[in-house]
């Protein structure tokens, strides 16, 4: 039987406790893989890299935190091997930030590991409910997420 949320959690606050559920497994898993080199805070800024690099000032814009914040993960990220730094074609004087084939194997390997948290909480709320549950998240993030 389903449980009722307390009515002073908001939905904001109830899609962050399974959100920081799925972080929190995904990097217990990682770290038994041998991925112990990785912290959380590294691994929302690397999450953020588009498919052909990003600027550390998009990264730093849409992670929400400071440029040089963002330099520092990326420098540590950089030396663990997980990405590297290149040009960008559109202005040579910039560079972007990419993942390395060890950050495409990680990036792979933490999206098995949340395809399977999410399998074991389709099984919990029932197919219907789930699918139910994504299309509610997808439409919400066309009014949240700039970035989309």
């Amino acid at each position: 039987m389903a449980s009722e949320s307390p009515p002073d959690m908001n939905v904001g606050l109830l899609m962050f406790i399974a959100h920081r559920s799925m972080e929190e497994r995904i990097f217990a898993e990682l770290a038994n893989a041998g991925h112990r080199d990785i912290t959380v805070a590294q691994g929302r800024l690397a999450a953020r890299l588009a498919p052909e690099g990003s600027r550390i000032t998009d990264l730093a814009e849409q992670a929400q935190v400071t440029k040089q914040t963002a330099g520092f993960l990326v420098d540590q990220l950089e030396r663990a091997g997980y990405v590297e730094r290149a040009p960008d074609p559109r202005d040579r004087r910039a560079r972007l930030v990419r993942l390395t084939a060890r950050g495409r194997r990680l990036a792979d390997a933490s999206n098995l590991i949340a395809a399977r948290i999410e399998s074991e909480w389709a099984a919990h709320l029932g197919a219907h409910q789930m699918r139910a549950l994504r299309d509610a998240l997808a439409q919400l993030r066309e009014i949240t997420d700039p970035y989309a």
